[in-house]
C-alpha cells in the first residue's frame, strides 16, 4: 500500500493509505488532486535509505510545491510557538481535573 495526499490550492487536505489504481478510479474524487507520499522521507532523506520521494511525507497543512515536486511543513507563526519552563518545588501542576492536581 501507499500513501497519497490530496492536494488543493497546493495544501494538503487530506492523506490516506491505498494503492494507485485505487486512486485512478476516481473513487476518491479527482485522480489528479492525489499525490503520492511517502512515509519513510523526512527533510530529503528516506530512513530505510531509499531513494526519497518529495522531501517530506506529507501532511495536514503542508504545503506542496509543484515546481519542486515536494511537500513542505507549515511554518510556525508566533501564535504557534510555545514556551516550556520547568516548574519549581513550590508550583502546583494541575493536568485534567482538580482531582489530577499534583503538588510536589
Amino acid at each position: 500500500m501507499s500513501h497519497f495526499a490530496k492536494v488543493e490550492n497546493n495544501i494538503v487536505t487530506q492523506v490516506i493509505v491505498a494503492e494507485q489504481d485505487v486512486i485512478n478510479t476516481g473513487l476518491f474524487g479527482n485522480p489528479a488532486s492525489w499525490i503520492q507520499t511517502s512515509y519513510n522521507t523526512h527533510n530529503g532523506v528516506h530512513l530505510l535509505g531509499g531513494t526519497p520521494l518529495r522531501k517530506n511525507f506529507a501532511g495536514i497543512g503542508y504545503t506542496y510545491d509543484p515546481v519542486a515536486d515536494e511537500f513542505n511543513p507549515p511554518e510556525a507563526t508566533t501564535a504557534e510557538t510555545i514556551t516550556i519552563t520547568t516548574p519549581t518545588a513550590s508550583d502546583t501542576i494541575i493536568l485534567s481535573t482538580a482531582s489530577d492536581t499534583i503538588t510536589p
